[in-house]
């Protein structure tokens, strides 16, 4: 009786059942080239368009204060007043100095018509008219100084009222009734709260990368907050020498409740200034040794195979990781089924996935 397959078959058919292995299924992705987006976060503080540290125009004692903080006020409101009494005294002596110089210069006036009658009739010496006449003069004269000295005491009275100057709310209140006040020093600051802006500082490596069509989004009182759109509405091309950064100014669109000195942060989208090699992060194979590499798919004698290539990989974005060197812009390689190949393993490729960039089969 014959024992089964002599012992050369079973080598042959151990021999062809290793050769015959399947092709690996993978999935690949083309190699293109991409301007990269950089995102940048940015951190500022909300600030109004209108807001002023208010001071007096002369030195006094404050004896009305009509508002309190966060009062609101519209433009031409009185909000503070000085003492004036000194001044109002002062004032009603310089209108009664006026009133007397104008006497004067209608008593001047008719005087000088009396002699030109009678200089007419020859009843009078020319001398005498010529006299009349410097005479009106140097009355009117002093007319017009008195009215200037009025005119100042009634400004200098006007003075020692504090009016707002624009529509806004008062912030802080820097003084109480009782003190004395001296100009430049502030007592009030007045901010209007109808068109507030976000402020960032931004490092100045990035100013010749950013322009007002840069995309921008900003979250309002910590990262927790909704993300709102963004216009760049002005880039102030003065570095502060301190932080080495510009300032960004942007506008909010549909702005939740906000208010000036609150906390924003926002994301930066800057467009790479020339495209770069980049493939989808799946495709990088990393070694503990630090290696970086992908399985690219090459077309040999009409089969799909697998060669690996090492690579030196740049910043990464998202799903997308920059390639600097090991590829070439219309390369495929393999982002799914890369676990177990093998130099030269035969490659059988998947339904491709657009959002991995996947190349068509």
């Amino acid at each position: 009786m014959r024992s089964g397959i002599r012992p050369w078959w079973a080598l042959a058919l151990l021999l062809w059942a290793g050769g015959a292995t399947a092709a690996e299924p993978v999935t690949l992705a083309e190699v293109r080239a991409e301007h990269r987006e950089e995102r940048l976060p940015l951190t500022g503080t909300i600030t109004a368009r209108r807001g002023a540290l208010l001071s007096t125009a002369v030195a006094g004692q404050v004896t009305d204060l009509k508002v309190d903080l966060g009062d609101s006020v519209a433009g031409g409101d009185t909000l503070l007043a000085l003492d004036a009494e000194l001044n109002r005294l002062a004032r009603d002596s310089a209108r009664a100095a006026a009133e007397e110089a104008l006497a004067a210069r209608d008593d001047a006036r008719r005087r000088l018509d009396e002699a030109s009658t009678l200089a007419a009739r020859r009843s009078i010496a020319a001398t005498e008219v010529r006299g009349l006449e410097s005479e009106l003069e140097m009355a009117e004269a002093a007319l017009a100084a008195a009215r200037v000295e009025q005119r100042r005491q009634e400004a200098l009275l006007r003075r020692h009222t504090l009016k707002a100057p624009f529509d806004g709310v008062i912030s802080r209140k820097l003084t109480e009734v009782g003190e004395w006040v001296t100009p430049g020093t502030a007592v009030l600051e007045l901010v209007n709260l109808d068109d507030l802006r976000a402020d960032f500082a931004v490092p100045q490596e990035y100013f010749p990368r950013l322009t007002k069509d840069s995309a921008l989004t900003v979250r309002l009182g910590g990262d927790a907050g909704q993300a709102h759109e963004a216009s760049i509405t002005a880039i102030v091309p003065v570095n502060d020498p301190d932080s080495r950064t510009f300032l960004l100014r942007a506008r909010v669109a549909d702005p939740p409740p906000m208010t000036p000195g609150m906390s924003a942060r926002a994301t930066l989208v800057l467009r790479g200034d020339t495209a770069s090699l980049a493939v989808p992060r799946d495709a990088l194979v990393r070694y503990p040794d630090g290696r970086v590499t992908v399985w690219v798919a090459e077309s040999r004698d009409g089969a799909l195979l697998a060669r690996e290539q090492r690579l030196r990989v740049g910043p990464g974005l998202g799903d997308r990781v920059t390639v600097l060197e090991g590829l070439s812009a219309g390369d495929r390689v393999v982002v799914r089924g890369n676990e177990s190949l093998s130099d030269g393993r035969e490659l059988e490729v998947r339904r491709p996935d657009p959002s991995n960039g996947a190349a068509p089969e």
